[in-house]
């Protein structure tokens, strides 16, 4: 049975206070409960001292975005080696607050994954669709489409790779898809990585991410295709974090 994953996604909120505050609960609670694999992933500016506070706990640090380009005139970007400098071993890409907010294309994503596994990051990727997309039928075109793009990537280490599946329409509204809806999605996720490698589709773990608390955790993780969360606001709270990883290691 592949290990639950539970991602933090603490976007652009906290000060280094609150930060550094919510980061040792987190990693007390997690030296009492070892079994799932943790990630938090900061804000950029409180990465050093997020990894400092990490180091020697399990919980592995991960960036929200990185830039496509190794080196360059690229004014705001931040590369992918000056992530592993700061001790990230893990970024989110794709998430579509960026595809939405930032105009990012299946085509910059896939080329954001080759920065990260280059300078040896594993890429979280997510997919997912909006509301619109949602209401009309098409979330298996879309996610799928959002998939194969990597997929047809012949350059990627599809190893060293992991998925999240967020329904842009579940991000912060409160709603989750039912665990059947998202085992489903899920289950459409492992068939297009199994046509690709069928060894590769029981390696890489599927989270889901959209409103993921508590009170729905269990349920979500009891699915087949579901090996964890990538939480955004339940994240900002230790003890709802923590409530979510006592979830996955059930």
């Amino acid at each position: 049975m592949m290990q639950n994953w539970v991602i933090g996604n603490w976007k652009m909120n906290l000060d280094i206070a609150a930060a550094t505050d919510l980061a040792q609960g987190i990693i007390d609670y997690a030296k009492q409960t070892p079994q799932a694999k943790l990630v938090l992933c900061p804000s950029f500016v409180f990465l050093p001292q997020i990894a400092s506070q990490l180091q020697n706990s399990g919980i592995g640090l991960g960036a929200q975005d990185v830039s496509e380009y190794t080196e360059g005139a690229y004014t705001g970007q931040i590369s992918a080696n000056m992530l592993k400098y700061c001790g990230c071993g893990y970024v989110i890409i794709g998430h579509s607050e960026r595809r939405a907010l930032c105009g990012e294309t299946d085509a910059v994503i896939v080329q954001k994954c080759l920065a990260a596994q280059n300078a040896g990051l594993v890429p979280i990727l997510c997919v997912g669709e909006t509301q619109s997309e949602f209401e009309a039928g098409s979330t298996e075109a879309v996610v799928s489409r959002q998939l194969e793009a990597v997929l047809n990537s012949n350059k990627l280490n599809l190893k060293e790779f992991m998925l999240a599946y967020e329904p842009v329409w579940a991000i912060g509204t409160g709603l989750s898809a039912t665990p059947e809806q998202a085992q489903g999605v899920h289950h459409l996720l492992r068939g297009g990585l199994a046509r690709y490698d069928a060894q590769l589709a029981t390696r890489i773990p599927i989270l889901y991410g959209g409103s993921v608390k508590p009170s729905n955790a269990q349920s979500l993780f009891a699915q087949a295709d579901i090996n964890g969360a990538l939480v955004g606001g339940a994240s900002l709270n230790a003890e709802l974090f923590c409530g979510i990883v006592a979830a996955a290691n059930e």
